[in-house]
């Protein structure tokens, strides 16, 4: 190796053949690797060797390769400074060293947003990738391919939101994609790449809209209906039940549950994580759901018939996937079964019954019956009492809207 493996407190810096993908003229990149936290990220040097090569480097005497030894020794020496630097200002991440690396060529938000897009996909964290290439692809669209950090005002988040409106984006279209923006910011003034006083967002700045969502949860006779709805086709019973299934599930989401492996059944209770949350907390928090009677019959008449342990219990992935493929995969089963409650719901008189009504409906009819709200909070796997307070607001509202309504109904 051309030189010595770096470590600062937990962090690790060190040369790397990546022989994991061999390039056209039959060699390798070779890249400067980081580890922290268990997490790795690749550092490109622009410089590409053979195996034999790499393995003769550190006492080579060929013009040549010293050449490309003194190369890669600079790259090595910025990655270690940048990295000592962000450590004895105590703003050491990955993603700081992303942004301080120069990924944000002349500060532009542009790189920023690839930089962090690429970090997600390495971590595995596909949806949120998908979040941030939306908001992306937008921005560029809008404000083109240079866009420095300091270019973002108050002023122009404010026609950027006139702008999205006139395109007839919804407010939670909006919010989505702007504060993808912020945590971008955020992680630049972390940094150091823009000061406080550049700082667009916040009280008495730009403040991110907030949209309302319409009313989404169902109350128990409604959710009767629609589970002994049947049309005398299998994919409207196999759809539904995969629904109900969530609502049963604590509410779970579709990609967690179509990643539940019978290893998560334990003694009747499904044991599970959100990856929604799995990346971003820094405590990991089990969530626990009682495997229902109901529940089992679903996983008797769907589920996948080899029960290893390993195995998927609802036979949509094989695990041989890769990131990318499973997430396909599990949007394009997420779309069936929105597309089979539609249809469900346009037959019963309905509306609005989607995948994330059966997150709703759980919380509300726990609510509506009295459950504890640290239960629920509990259930759904909320970190935060009032992030289930805000969640259960809407439905406190649509309750007290039909309360005060029986205060003029003088017809019985």
């Amino acid at each position: 190796m051309p030189m010595n493996t770096y470590v600062l407190n937990g962090i690790t810096v060190s040369p790397f053949l990546d022989n994991r993908r061999q390039i056209k003229s039959g060699c390798y990149p070779v890249k400067i690797r980081v580890t922290y936290r268990r997490e790795r990220k690749y550092y490109s040097t622009g410089k590409s060797l053979s195996v034999s090569d790499w393995e003769r480097l550190e006492k080579t005497r060929n013009t040549e390769l010293l050449c490309v030894k003194k190369d890669l020794q600079v790259s090595f020496e910025k990655v270690q400074e940048v990295v000592q630097t962000l450590e004895s200002e105590g703003k050491f991440s990955l993603n700081a060293l992303n942004i301080r690396l120069g990924k944000c060529v002349n500060d532009t938000l542009n790189s920023a947003f690839q930089a962090k897009i690429d970090s997600l996909v390495e971590a595995g964290a596909i949806g949120n990738s998908m979040t941030y290439s939306c908001a992306f692809r937008h921005l560029e669209k809008y404000a083109g391919t240079k866009i420095p950090f300091g270019s973002i005002t108050v002023d122009w988040l404010k026609k950027y939101e006139k702008a999205m409106l006139a395109e007839g984006k919804s407010y939670t279209t909006i919010s989505m994609y702007i504060r993808s923006m912020r945590a971008l910011f955020n992680e630049a003034k972390n940094v150091g790449i823009i000061k406080d006083i550049q700082y667009p967002f916040g009280k008495g700045k730009y403040e991110i809209p907030t949209g309302k969502g319409r009313k989404m949860a169902l109350n128990l006779q409604q959710i009767k209906q629609v589970i002994t709805y049947s049309d005398g086709a299998e994919a409207t019973e196999h759809y539904r039940d995969l629904w109900f299934f969530s609502y049963l599930c604590n509410g779970i989401n579709i990609n967690d549950m179509l990643k539940l492996k019978y290893v998560n059944i334990d003694n009747d209770e499904i044991h599970f994580y959100r990856s929604k949350t799995i990346h971003t907390s820094k405590e990991k928090k089990e969530i626990e759901a009682l495997l229902t009677p109901e529940m089992k019959k679903i996983i008797e008449r769907w589920g996948n018939p080899d029960q290893n342990p390993d195995n998927y219990v609802f036979p949509f992935l094989t695990g041989n996937e890769t990131p990318i493929e499973q997430k396909k995969r599990i949007l394009d089963i997420t779309c069936r079964i929105n597309k089979h409650m539609k249809k469900i719901g346009k037959s019963l008189g309905i509306s609005g019954i989607s995948t994330y009504t059966a997150r709703h409906s759980f919380a509300s009819v726990l609510k509506r019956s009295g459950a504890n709200i640290a239960y629920i909070s509990e259930s759904l796997g909320h970190s935060d009492l009032r992030t289930t307070e805000n969640y259960l607001a809407s439905f406190e509202k649509e309750e007290r809207i039909k309360n005060a309504a029986f205060l003029t109904n003088f017809e019985k």
